[in-house]
């Protein structure tokens, strides 16, 4: 069938067979986290004690939204966390992480970046490029980055020094526009032990951007204060439309809330309009779509590597996050691989993705994302800046068979250059 509709051909299937094998004990790894991460959603459901009525909209001031408060308190508990700020309008995680930084940060204080240059949308937020259009810096905020180390590690002996008088430590979970591994959890308990054995006051904010669920534990639950991400990413389970969360310490969380809305109103105001019900719904089934995108990707690694090519990370590692790396050495392979996946996609499928000047980037990008919702990262999607070592970074998949067809179609388009 997939011969017939799709045009795959029969070395390409073959291969797919071969690769699908190999991914048996990821796959049941993958399984046994889902089942953990759903067991842990629905007891929030059941303790916050969600009902119908909460699933209903409001408007205006959004006084009194008992649906926007009953949400704060699934996602805090799911996540682990003292408190959650959760809205429909962050636009997205970089809006949510620049309220975040705004809201904790003064005149004076200093941000260190302890895993080396955070991701390229963030770089204007906070000064280290633009001048005069409101970073962090032009309110008077110091930046230090601490680099990672030549294998790609976190600079523990670096970081130590670099946080004594900081005011925040920030941490990019996932890999972003680098190919270096993204952290685990354990390895985010090792940084926020280093930084509190010589700061103990310091505020550690986590960029969990597409990690939430992927493991059993999520940043806040190993001592970090802070974190923030997108409702188009995991948490929003392919439902939410639009939104972001900030979820930690109550007492942060209010702070963030000032910044989102005003100083004295915080999270008492805010409508929910229609969005109550998909917010809702997208957590709920978050669990089961993260890991239908991490198999995706773990079948897309398999397969890119037994066709030859650098593929980060192996196929077969301990996921912390749903993206992945691959290094397809040309520009037109770059290009036939993001519109391949565009042709794999349920809407535009008929669109030729090209690379484009997009704002907060200093390359081209190219990306493809055929989605239910723009921009949705959750949903099968790829992109690159248009770069050496021409890597492209691949994330989502709402349903492993469909988001599977996707990378035999991204294969097959590269596979015709020839």
């Amino acid at each position: 069938m997939l011969k017939e509709q799709f045009s795959i051909s029969d070395e390409l299937l073959q291969l797919s067979k071969k690769a699908e094998e190999r991914c048996k004990e990821a796959f049941a790894r993958i399984d046994e986290i889902q089942l953990y991460n759903e067991a842990k959603v629905l007891k929030a459901f059941s303790a916050c004690k969600v009902s119908e009525t909460h699933l209903a909209g409001s408007t205006g001031y959004g006084y009194g939204d008992r649906g926007r408060e009953v949400l704060d308190e699934v996602f805090a508990m799911a996540l682990g966390a003292e408190d959650a700020l959760v809205r429909h309008n962050f636009v997205s995680g970089t809006h949510a992480l620049t309220v975040g930084l705004f809201g904790l940060l003064r005149a004076g204080d200093t941000m260190v970046s302890i895993t080396g240059k955070p991701y390229d949308t963030m770089e204007e937020v906070i000064g280290i490029r633009g001048e005069g259009n409101g970073s962090l810096k032009d309110f008077g905020v110091h930046y230090k980055q601490v680099d990672l180390t030549n294998s790609g590690e976190p600079n523990i002996d670096e970081i130590k020094k670099a946080v004594v008088g900081a005011k925040v430590a920030y941490i990019q979970r996932s890999r972003g526009y680098s190919l270096r591994e993204s952290l685990t959890i354990a390895k985010i308990a090792q940084l926020v032990s280093a930084c509190k054995e010589v700061n103990p006051e310091v505020i550690i904010v986590v960029d969990n951007c597409y990690g939430e669920f992927v493991e059993k534990q999520e940043p806040v639950e190993v001592g970090a204060d802070l974190i923030v991400g997108s409702l188009i990413k995991n948490p929003g389970g392919g439902i939410a439309q639009t939104g972001g969360y900030i979820a930690g310490r109550k007492d942060l969380v209010e702070l963030c809330s000032y910044r989102l809305t005003c100083v004295g109103m915080g999270k008492e105001v805010g409508c929910t309009l229609d969005q109550s019900r998909g917010m809702f719904m997208g957590i709920f089934f978050a669990p089961s779509v993260v890991a239908n995108a991490i198999k995706t990707s773990v079948f897309a690694l398999s397969l890119f590597d037994s066709m030859g090519y650098k593929v980060y990370p192996a196929f077969d590692a301990y996921r912390t996050d749903i993206i992945a790396a691959i290094e397809l050495k040309t520009p037109e392979n770059l290009i036939a691989f993001c519109q391949g996946i565009q042709k794999g996609s349920p809407v535009d499928s008929f669109v030729t993705p090209e690379p484009w000047e997009m704002p907060g980037y200093e390359s081209k990008v190219i990306m493809a994302a055929g989605a239910f919702t723009m921009g949705a990262s959750i949903e099968l999607s790829a992109d690159a800046p248009l770069r050496e070592p021409y890597a492209v970074w691949l994330q989502g998949g709402l349903t492993y068979n469909t988001g599977k067809l996707g990378i035999l179609l991204a294969a097959q388009q590269m596979m015709n250059l020839k």
